[in-house]
């Protein structure tokens, strides 16, 4: 089965039901919405309408990333070495509790932790990982882990994941999976295939078929593909009618 979407809303939610099975949520990464939000958005989506949760920056992001700025978080300096790289500290820990909350009110299956580039194989990094995913408590998740950057190399990724399972999220134009959990995959799809121009960029049919190869090649029981470029929604609607 391969549940196409996109990450966040381009249009209207009642729009976008009519078209997609799933969607990947993307406010939960910034700032968390509040449980009336949450509920809303699930009680107006159809009963087989999928929420995929991207964790919170607190839990994969350094304080001194853009995108606390951006999200409006205010970290402290002498509190800023609490957060994110999966460090065991309690901050990191409650802002779990908060994604995982927010995974039972929308009925969540799949739990995204993108991390940045400046998250490296470090030891203290993979031992803040293993440490982080033994402690939690994943109440039935499936966890896909993307992590960014050029020193993650396929072999050591392959074990960590399968360690811990987690599935292995990639821009499938850039590079393949390197362990798919759960008879899973959750795939995103960033821009120009390898990403040459991430984002602002519209796939052609060509990128579309090659595109559908490729998926068709992956061995699993359920494929998630999540369009995350600035034409998602066009080009998530141009792929449903390839299938």
């Amino acid at each position: 089965m391969i549940k196409i979407g996109c990450c966040g809303f381009p249009e209207s939610i009642e729009q976008y039901f009519k078209k997609f099975k799933v969607t990947e949520v993307q406010r939960t990464f910034y700032k968390p919405p509040s449980e009336e939000t949450l509920k809303n958005w699930r009680s107006r989506a159809p009963k087989d309408f999928e929420f995929a949760v991207k964790a919170w920056q607190l839990i994969t992001h350094n304080p001194n990333s853009p995108t606390y700025k951006k999200a409006g978080i205010n970290i402290p300096e002498e509190k800023k070495k609490l957060y994110g790289h999966f460090k065991p500290t309690s901050e990191v820990l409650n802002a779990w509790e908060t994604i995982s909350t927010i995974c039972k009110i929308l009925e969540a299956k799949v739990c995204l932790f993108q991390c940045p580039a400046s998250f490296t194989p470090s030891e203290e990094n993979i031992q803040n990982m293993k440490e982080f995913f033994s402690t939690i408590n994943r109440k039935g998740l499936i966890f896909a882990w993307e992590p960014r950057g050029k020193n993650w190399a396929t072999p050591f990724v392959k074990n960590l994941c399968e360690e811990l399972n987690l599935i292995h999220t990639v821009d499938p134009f850039a590079s393949e999976p390197a362990f798919l959990a759960q008879d899973t995959a959750y795939l995103r799809l960033h821009g120009a295939p390898p990403g040459k121009k991430m984002y602002r960029y519209t796939y052609s049919d060509d990128d579309l078929y090659r595109l559908k190869g490729v998926i068709q090649s992956i061995n699993v029981k359920q494929c998630y593909l999540l369009f995350n470029n600035i034409t998602m929604k066009e080009d998530a609607l141009r792929f449903q009618k390839l299938l």
